[in-house]
Order: structure tokens, then C-alpha cells, then sequence
């Protein structure tokens, strides 16, 4: 088991105690789906108040770390930390006016081009097909059946694989996290399938480019994908922002 430093009184409680269960999680010691201790235990080896112990648990919880169950079989598990936690606060951020619509193309604009250029160098075969099932997935003549959030789903499918692909974590991170914002202004703003602003076959000349392993022509698509799209995503901003204000 994991042992704890008493907290002294020369810092915030809360905080110290967050500082150290985080490390211990971020090392390893307790592992996710691992269930920490009962709040009375640690409040007894951090030498500090079960109000304390509870107000970092719950910090922890909304920054992803943990998450709290009720009930006899209750308690506090750790979380497998993922990318979702960090588009949660890129949405938040947007929704409270913090960042904006055009902050995020051009963002994208930047390291998208990059993202190509790196997993055009990273092909495989195993690669390959994933990508073309993605493509293929695009193009099913079913989509008039597909709710918005599948269409999203298989729109986006060939950014993630890329993504993967450029075996940059933190590409990665910045990537899908900015792909889900986008994804939460479309569903407001433009509530039906986005079939005319993500037609078929967008990201049909960046795969073909992959596939063939041309990291310059990769980055090229991409980039004109990017500044197309980034066109539309402008415009459902400023439509996004009027109803905001109704």
C-alpha cells in the first residue's frame, strides 16, 4: 500500500494532498480500476480532516483522476486517463468565451499538415487498411440513415487514424481534443448530418498521398482539406455566437 506524507500546515490542505495522490497514480502505485482508500483511512495517514480528504477527492474526480461511486459497493476507483478530460476543458473554455472557433482552425492549420507529413512516413499495411476502410466508411450509401453523431464519427475517422499515425502524443491530445469541439459547434449549430460542409471524398486525396508514403504531398492535401473546412467552421461560429446572444 501506498504511504503518505503527513500534510503540513504551511500549504492548503486540499492541494497537498492532490499533489501527492496524483503522483502516486501518475507512478503507477495505484492503478486504473484500483479502488484508493476508504476517506477515514486517508485522512488518518495524511493527518488531516475527512473534509479535507473529500474536497480533494472531489477535485481529483473533476479533473479525471478518479471517479466516485455511491452504494455499498462504492468508493473512489482510478480512472484510465484519456484525451477526453482535456477536450472537456477546451469546451469549456469555448462555451465561457475563453478561446474561440477561429483560434482552433488555426491551430489546426498548423499541425494537421504535420500530423499528415509524419504518418505519410510511418505507413504500414496494417495501416494502410484502416484507412481505407475509413474511406470506404465515408462513402456508404447509407448516410441519409446515419444520426449526427455516427456521421461525425466516420467523417473523422481517417484524422484519428493519422493521428495515431504520427506517433506524437501530444499532437494527438491537441488534435482530438480540438476535433471534439468542433464537433460540439456543429451539433448546435447545424443539428442535421453534415453531409454538404464534410462531403464524401474530402479526405480522399490526403490518404492516397499516405498510402503512397509522399510526406510533402500529405501535408499539402491536408492543408487545403484544413483551409476549406476551416472556412465553414468560421461561418457556423458567427451563426453559433448570434444564437448565443437570442
Amino acid at each position: 500500500m501506498a504511504t503518505f506524507k503527513p500534510i503540513g500546515r504551511q500549504v492548503r490542505v486540499s492541494e497537498a494532498i492532490i499533489a501527492q495522490l496524483k503522483q502516486f497514480i501518475v507512478q503507477g502505485h495505484f492503478t486504473p480500476g484500483s479502488k484508493l482508500p476508504p476517506e477515514r483511512d486517508l485522512a488518518k495517514e495524511f493527518q488531516v480532516s475527512r473534509v479535507a480528504i473529500h474536497e480533494a477527492l472531489r477535485t481529483l474526480e473533476n479533473t479525471g483522476f478518479v471517479i466516485i461511486k455511491q452504494g455499498a459497493t462504492g468508493g473512489t476507483f482510478v480512472t484510465d486517463l484519456t484525451f477526453e478530460y482535456l477536450s472537456d476543458a477546451f469546451l469549456d473554455l469555448f462555451l465561457s468565451d475563453k478561446i474561440s472557433i477561429p483560434e482552433l482552425h488555426n491551430v489546426r492549420l498548423l499541425i494537421e499538415p504535420e500530423i499528415a507529413r509524419l504518418a505519410a512516413l510511418a505507413i504500414t499495411p496494417e495501416y494502410a487498411e484502416r484507412l481505407q476502410t475509413a474511406i470506404q466508411s465515408e462513402d456508404l450509401p447509407d448516410l441519409s440513415l446515419r444520426s449526427l453523431r455516427d456521421d461525425i464519427k466516420y467523417r473523422t475517422a481517417v484524422h484519428r487514424i493519422l493521428a495515431e499515425m504520427c506517433s506524437n502524443r501530444f499532437y494527438e491530445a491537441i488534435l482530438i481534443s480540438s476535433m471534439r469541439l468542433t464537433h460540439k459547434v456543429i451539433e448546435i449549430v447545424n443539428p442535421q448530418p453534415p453531409y454538404s460542409i464534410h462531403p464524401p471524398g474530402s479526405h480522399r486525396a490526403i490518404v492516397k498521398a499516405v498510402l503512397a508514403g509522399n510526406a510533402k504531398a500529405s501535408a499539402e492535401a491536408m492543408r487545403k482539406h484544413s483551409i476549406e473546412f476551416g472556412k465553414i467552421l468560421l461561418k457556423m461560429e458567427k451563426t453559433y455566437r448570434a444564437k448565443s446572444k437570442v
